[in-house]
């Protein structure tokens, strides 16, 4: 049986009513990754580390020691994913039903062992009066079976119960139960502290692009709502540091409630966690003392952060008085008017079965390619760049780069068109297989090298004279997905708008990039984008695609992005959807 540290409590409390910056820790999951906790894989399927619980108790036990020594008054409980790990250890251990030291594989023991164990740590550096342990429970309360969760989690905090109950990472709770599950934390007299991932201009994802349009002052008016019920404390967390700044500042216009923050750096690729080698711990204290400067009274660190930053915050924040910055940002999202572009056509040859330079068209001459199992097809926006790159025979001595590349259409038929050099870059290491395998079929596997590589972490050391890219652009909804560690794309334009952001490490002096975008993302958004990077876009082609069931199956979200920006479609009838597939060729302004 674990009881909390009232004076543990009291102690945050009076630490925060003295104006010293109360530190929280840093994140688990990505250091168990970082620390390879013996077999430990993080991923939003395997409920972001709470498996360890039961496979490396001991690792999790060696973090909290890091982070009490490194100076948190906080130790967060590794329990990230407690509103689904019940469903995830049911299946994996039906029957099994162990106490703490037999590493307990019951979910319900698990939360029990999850308390146990800084509990444990703390009262071994006897330090039971300094330090508290924060219950950790992420993303919202969406359905009856995770408030079923909530009440039993209110049980087991009958005999083992925290120092304090930490909401994490919500976002959307006009339309879920959180709420409710607060109200019945604090009406059991537990303090609670409830932290949002959002920005001063709304929602955000996880590397901070904005879901939805303005949302004026909802967000204040939760701040005011939730300090009338009783919460302790209103931070944001699970955002990146560049999102921090303006929001505290603003919250205080609105609540009297202590005021934190604990960002993210880096980023969640599907093998793990990408740490940020341009963020460490100096970085990040820099960074901290401009919220603290903009009146943050709680920091720490969420997925990224470890014990090396927690360390040096704890230190840098020593005797730094709370300051009352009102820094503001400019609210920036896209007008509300659609705005349609008039695209010009490539030229058409009509009457005969060849081209001007004399190539048989029927059949067409495709490049010779085999699709592998769980590779992807081409795509309508691929057979669009091909056509391109095939009609004007694009790349000619030119060193090419395709990002996206698939089963590898684009990079063959730019190295069939005498490129001097093609790389072509996947997520999958099968599709660079597959690519590799389909240039030996086409004689060009001299010229092409692929790379298996995810685009937010390609760093290539040369730069391309031309960049072809046909890249996934889906509005998605975020309801029921917020608090994962996947980025939610709320636009559609997640890999679209980084892929811009990165043209100039990319693209050579000179150099030409050929981008496919759908209509449903908006044009203006692409220019403001470009120009802020010094490019100038024009259509060079484009294609009608009727909607496929995908695209049905996100028709809500289509509507919502089109209503909140000059995206747009076509109906026809009731039931029939055709999108605007444009080429867009962008070179330097």
């Amino acid at each position: 049986m674990t009881t909390p540290t009232d004076s543990a409590i009291a102690r945050i409390k009076r630490r925060i009513a003295d104006d010293a910056c109360v530190i929280l820790d840093g994140a688990i999951a990505t250091e168990l990754q970082r620390r390879g906790a013996h077999g430990f894989q993080l991923s939003d399927d395997a409920h972001w580390g709470f498996d360890a619980l039961h496979d490396s108790p001991d690792a999790v036990s060696q973090l909290h020691r890091a982070y009490l020594d490194a100076g948190a008054d906080i130790l967060t409980t590794n329990t990230y994913s407690i509103l689904e790990a019940p469903s995830f250890i049911g299946d994996r251990d039906r029957g099994r039903d162990q106490d703490i030291d037999g590493n307990p594989a019951h979910w319900f023991d698990m939360a029990r062992a999850a308390i146990e164990l800084p509990r444990r740590v703390i009262a071994d550096a006897g330090r039971e009066s300094e330090v508290a342990v924060a219950f950790s429970i992420g993303g919202d309360v969406e359905n009856e079976s995770q408030m079923a969760t909530v009440d039993i989690l209110l049980r087991l905090f009958e005999r083992d119960r925290p120092d304090l109950v930490l909401f994490e990472t919500l976002s959307l709770l006009d339309d879920n139960l959180t709420l409710d599950a607060i109200d019945k934390f604090i009406a059991r007299g537990l303090p609670v502290w409830v932290s949002f991932r959002r920005c001063r201009q709304g929602l955000c994802g996880i590397h901070g692009q904005l879901w939805g349009g303005p949302e004026g002052d909802r967000f204040g008016r939760l701040a005011r709502r939730l300090e009338a019920a009783g919460a302790g404390a209103l931070l944001i967390n699970c955002l990146p540091v560049a999102r921090v700044g303006g929001t505290l500042a603003w919250l205080r216009d609105f609540t009297d409630l202590p005021l934190g923050v604990y960002p993210n750096v880096g980023r969640y690729v599907e093998s793990g966690w990408k740490f940020d080698p341009d963020t460490g711990p100096e970085e990040f204290a820099a960074q901290a003392m401009a919220w603290r400067d903009e009146g943050a009274q709680i920091i720490g660190g969420c997925c990224g952060i470890g014990p090396a930053e927690i360390a040096l915050l704890a230190s840098r924040m020593a005797g730094v008085p709370r300051g009352d910055g009102r820094a503001r940002l400019t609210v920036e999202a896209d007008a509300t008017v659609p705005e349609s572009a008039v695209p010009a056509s490539a030229a058409t040859h009509a009457g005969r079965w060849q081209d001007d330079a004399g190539r048989e068209l029927f059949p067409l001459p495709l490049p010779a390619i085999v699709v592998d199992p769980g590779v992807f097809m081409p795509t309508q926006g691929s057979y669009l760049i091909w056509k391109y790159l095939f009609n004007g025979r694009v790349g000619e001595s030119k060193t090419c780069l395709d990002i996206g590349c698939g089963v590898g259409i684009l990079a063959i038929q730019l190295a069939l068109n005498g490129a001097a050099s093609v790389t072509a870059v996947d997520i999958q290491q099968a599709a660079i297989d597959n690519t590799m395998t389909n240039a030996f079929r086409n004689g060009v596997a001299s010229k092409i090298t692929g790379v298996a590589e995810d685009l937010y972490s390609f760093t290539p050391t040369d730069k391309f004279d031309l960049i072809v890219a046909s890249l996934y652009q889906m509005p998605t909804d975020p309801r029921g997905r917020a608090g994962g560690h996947r980025d939610v794309d709320y636009w559609g334009r997640n890999l679209l708008d980084h892929l811009i952001a990165q043209l100039p490490a990319y693209l050579a002096p000179g150099g030409v990039a050929y981008l496919m975008q759908i209509s449903i993302l908006g044009a203006r958004r692409t220019e403001k984008l470009l120009a802020q990077h010094g490019y100038r876009v024009r259509v060079v082609d484009f294609n009608l695609y009727q909607f496929n069931p995908v695209f049905h199956s996100h028709l809500e979200q289509i509507r919502r992005v089109e209503e909140l920006s000059d995206a747009y479609h076509f109906t026809f009838g009731e039931d029939e959807h055709v999108t605007v597939m444009y080429l867009l060729e962008v070179k330097a302004a």
